[in-house]
């Protein structure tokens, strides 16, 4: 898959993960838009259930009083003998009679004394102020048809106050304060809001509108909307227009932002899961695109070096075969065993090729196991020094061992720490330009035993440092090919410390030298010589 058609792919996939994303959030908001509307509405179902019931309550106040409230509370009728300034007596009868209206803890009353002696028509309240009652009330004259003319008079100033209830009038004059009793009002609210499905928190108000301005009649300083959306509902609509005082009954909830978008959450969350999975996906395959592409353009290098490597030994093999073929060489035992040691030698290295590629598809597997036994570091080292020195030489180079760690006893696999100092070694060696120099340490803390391996060679560029470690990897030195590999022998080292329980560091520097720490811990909880680590898949 070509790198064009890779990174069209990933812009086609990215605009369809934005696009669904931008569609599943427009959909959340309007999930919560939604969820709003419902709140608000019930809300203000709530509200107007509550008006309602307040102005169907003091109607049906109005009707009891129409049978019950304005009855005569006193009707005393007193006869007696008067005297005037002149020393006249005159026969006088007086009636007294009271209307009583009671509200809550408000009492309304009128009281009437009619003196038929009295030569003025007038009455007095129980305020004491003097009102004129000449167009409810005549004053009687004589002792005949005093009760007739009584129960008229009654009759007419019941009828005046009844159609001064039956007209709202009587109510709709009244303060707002004396028309509603706070926790009558608490109780309805609080019961309407839990019919529509709403239990939060709640603070409410009454205000009065006079003069442009707002006062709050019930609530009192508690009532602090702040930034919280109000709720508000007119209170007795349907007084007369004449007696609209502009009470409105307030309503908050401390809390509605954090219920709307819990509600909101119950339905979105399953999406949110959804989408979040989608981009999991998205992103992961992504990353195995790069990955296979990455491996493609590794295993392609991979080939070719194969190729070169196995190439080399083959074809030396096959020219010292055509030479036993041929007549023209003379076959004598010098000549014989010179070729046979050449086929030896090459046959070898082609073994030990192909073995290094079968040891990474046995890792792979996860098959290969480690007898792990008791390891002197530093008598191991002294070893693969000793075997390596005249290769070293060969290049005119030095190879120096400063083995500091006493004791340098690990629990390991000998052969396979062997094999990994020698890996490190030849590195140290083929990446070296001019004679290599080379100086392998070990010292020791509390946990660790450290070998260091360190050269002045070429060095590794710092953007290449990270991905060494990788299967088939080698630093990029562009057409060239001047040193021979698979790209497995660092894969391998990696491997075979990591299986130890160890870890392996790299310090390099461009043109100056490589410098490779091994940290190999001292107690491997490994019991008996011949114990077996399995090496996971890599």
């Amino acid at each position: 898959m070509s790198r064009k058609v890779i990174l069209t792919l990933i812009v086609l996939m990215a605009l369809v993960m934005t696009s669904l994303i931008l569609v599943q959030i427009n959909s959340i908001y309007q999930a919560l838009g939604i969820k709003e509307e419902q709140f608000d509405a019930a809300v203000k179902s709530a509200l107007k259930e509550v008006v309602q019931r307040l102005e169907m309550e003091e109607s049906n106040l109005a009707e009891e009083y129409q049978k019950e409230l304005f009855a005569l509370q006193n009707n005393d009728v007193f006869t007696g003998n008067s005297f005037r300034p002149g020393g006249s007596r005159q026969k006088s009868v007086q009636l007294s009679i009271l209307y009583e209206l009671r509200m809550g803890s408000q009492v309304y009353s009128e009281g009437l004394i009619i003196d038929s002696g009295s030569p003025e028509k007038q009455g007095a309240n129980e305020r004491g102020r003097p009102d004129d009652y000449n167009n409810a009330f005549d004053i009687i004259d004589g002792e005949e048809g005093y009760v007739r003319q009584q129960y008229e008079e009654q009759q007419e100033v019941r009828t005046k106050w009844l159609s001064a209830i039956e007209n709202s009038l009587f109510f709709s004059r009244m303060d707002i304060k004396d028309r509603i009793d706070p926790p009558r009002l608490e109780r309805l609210l609080k019961a309407e809001l839990k019919n529509s499905g709403i239990t939060l928190d709640y603070k409410h108000a009454v205000k009065s509108f006079q003069n442009r301005e707002d006062k709050v009649i019930i609530g009192g300083k508690s009532y602090d909307p702040g930034p919280q959306k109000e709720y508000t509902m007119l209170l007795f609509p349907h007084d007369p227009e004449e007696t609209k005082k502009g009470n409105y009954l307030y309503v908050y909830f401390p809390k509605r932002d954090g219920y709307l978008l819990k509600q909101t959450g119950i339905l979105v969350i399953p999406t949110v899961i959804l989408t979040v999975m989608l981009i999991g996906i998205f992103v992961f395959t992504i990353l195995i695109i790069l990955r296979q592409k990455k491996l493609s353009i590794i295993k392609n290098d991979f080939i070719n070096n194969m190729t070169h490597e196995l190439k080399t030994p083959i074809s030396t093999i096959s020219l010292a075969s055509q030479m036993l073929r041929d007549n023209t060489v003379t076959n004598t035992p010098k000549t014989i065993e010179h070729i046979s040691g050449i086929i030896y030698q090459e046959s070898k290295r082609l073994t030990t090729q192909v073995e290094k590629v079968l040891q990474m598809a046995v890792f792979n597997e996860g098959k290969l196991k480690l007898k792990i036994k008791e390891v002197n570091l530093n008598t191991l080292i002294n070893s693969v020094v000793l075997n390596f020195e005249l290769r070293v030489k060969a290049k005119e180079g030095e190879l120096f061992a400063d083995l500091k760690a006493e004791p340098a006893i690990i629990k390991g696999d000998e052969v396979h720490i062997t094999n990994v100092l020698f890996n490190l070694l030849d590195n140290a060696v083929k990446y070296s330009k001019e004679a290599p120099k080379i100086i392998i340490s070990t010292a020791r803390n509390e946990e660790f035993i450290i070998v260091t391996i360190k050269d002045h060679g070429i060095g590794i560029p710092k953007e290449y440092v990270g991905q060494i470690f990788e299967r088939f990897y080698r630093v990029p030195t562009g057409n060239v090919h001047d040193v021979k590999g698979f790209g497995l022998g660092l894969s391998y080292v990696k491997k075979i410390i990591d299986a130890h329980r160890g870890k392996i560091k790299v310090e390099s520097d461009l043109n100056k030298g490589t410098k490779f720490m091994i940290y190999f811990p001292i107690n491997i909880h490994e019991h008996g010589k011949k114990s077996k680590i399995t090496i996971g898949r890599g």
